[in-house]
Formats: C-alpha cells, sequence, structure tokens
C-alpha cells in the first residue's frame, strides 16, 4: 500500500499526519489484516518479543498502518492488561486499524491457526522430549530468545530516546528495573507506577 502520511518535505507532522493515517486505516481491508496476523502472529518464532518486532517492522516500517507512538500505545496498554499481552497487544491493533471488525478479525487469525500448532507440537515433543538433540535446540532457541527480546525493547523505545528526552527515559527505564528486579514488584506495579511518574514528569518539547 502506498504511503500516503508523509508530508511534502519529507516529516510527518502532528494533525496532518495523523489524519492522514486514518484516511489509509480506513482504506485497509479486513483480508489484508487477517493476512499478515496470520503469517506474522501463528509462524514467527522466538516468541511474543520476536512476534512483535516482525509485526513492527511489516506494520510500521513498510506498510505504514499506524504510528510510532500508536504501536508503542498498543503495546504499553496490552502489558497493562491481564492475559496473554501479546494477543491484547494485536487486538488493540486490529481495533486501530478498523475498530470492532478490525479487532474480531485479529484476534481470530492471531489465535485459531497458533492454537492449533500448539496442540501438534505439544503431542509430538512429549514423544521427543528426551532426545539429546531436542533438548540442545530448546536451549539453542532461547538464547536466540532473550537476544530477540532486547532487540524488540530498542525498536520500541528508541523513538522516544530523543535528545530532550534521553534522561527522562533512562530514568524511568532504571527505575523500573530496580522495582522489579531488585524490590520484587511485579509488573504490573512497575508499569502503574511508571504510568503516574510520567504524568508528573512530562515530556520535553522539542
Amino acid at each position: 500500500m502506498k504511503h500516503t502520511a508523509t508530508t511534502d518535505d519529507g516529516h510527518r507532522s502532528g494533525t496532518g499526519a495523523r489524519s492522514a493515517l486514518t484516511v489509509v486505516a480506513a482504506m485497509i481491508r479486513l483480508a489484508d489484516i487477517a493476512s499478515v496476523f496470520i503469517r506474522y502472529a501463528n509462524f514467527t518464532l522466538g516468541g511474543g518479543s520476536a512476534t512483535t518486532a516482525v509485526i513492527h517492522g511489516e506494520i510500521v516500517a513498510k506498510r505504514r498502518w499506524v504510528t510510532e507512538e500508536q504501536f508503542a500505545l498498543s503495546f504499553a496498554l496490552g502489558r497493562l492488561t491481564p492475559g496473554t499481552n501479546v494477543l491484547a497487544f494485536c487486538v488493540g491493533i486490529g481495533w486501530m486499524l478498523r475498530r470492532w471488525p478490525g479487532a474480531v478479525v485479529v484476534l481470530l487469525a492471531a489465535s485459531i491457526p497458533c492454537t492449533l500448532i500448539v496442540i501438534v507440537i505439544t503431542v509430538l515433543f512429549s514423544k521427543w522430549q528426551e532426545n539429546p538433540y531436542a533438548q540442545a535446540a530448546i536451549k539453542g532457541a532461547i538464547a536466540a530468545a532473550v537476544a530477540i527480546t532486547v532487540k524488540t525493547v530498542w525498536t520500541i523505545a528508541h523513538p522516544y530516546f530523543t535528545a530532550g528526552n534521553r534522561l527522562r527515559v533512562a530514568l524511568v527505564g532504571a527505575a523500573a528495573f530496580i522495582l522489579n528486579v531488585l524490590i520484587g514488584l511485579s509488573p504490573i506495579e512497575v508499569l502503574l507506577l511508571a504510568a503516574i511518574v510520567g504524568i508528573f514528569l512530562p515530556e520535553a518539547r522539542s
């Protein structure tokens, strides 16, 4: 799909870019939404972080269906939602694209195929779990998943890591790490505290 959310001088500009993206979203077919989420929410190896990264590349960088801000908002709301965070995040994107029809299509596209795949893999792994090659493969996949998680974190955070906001982002990130890892607060408690801090620590204007 041709990108229409960029101004003539190559820069996005607040309300104009947002309005253009709204027009783009209204033109997106439900079949295209289903195609993207069937492929990337069901057949991406490496867990939720890898899935988030490839979906970002497809709908933000390539197709430009949503902005970086909209993507980060859906990601954050997914994290604040109880249950399966990645699925909640995907459904949030679907709602942004086509409201309720988009949300329902993404819910079905992102959940049914992978559910069937997991059933098949679980049956097979129960037979091969003692195999040393299978165990070695799982350990290798875990190491790769950690690296992919770090890459995904940077993909989501870097649009906010601007010159005026680097200290703010670094402080919030460091505080969240300390509260979760060293003090032992749950992720939802850390996220809620970060939201409160964000209210009283306003973003710098460029």
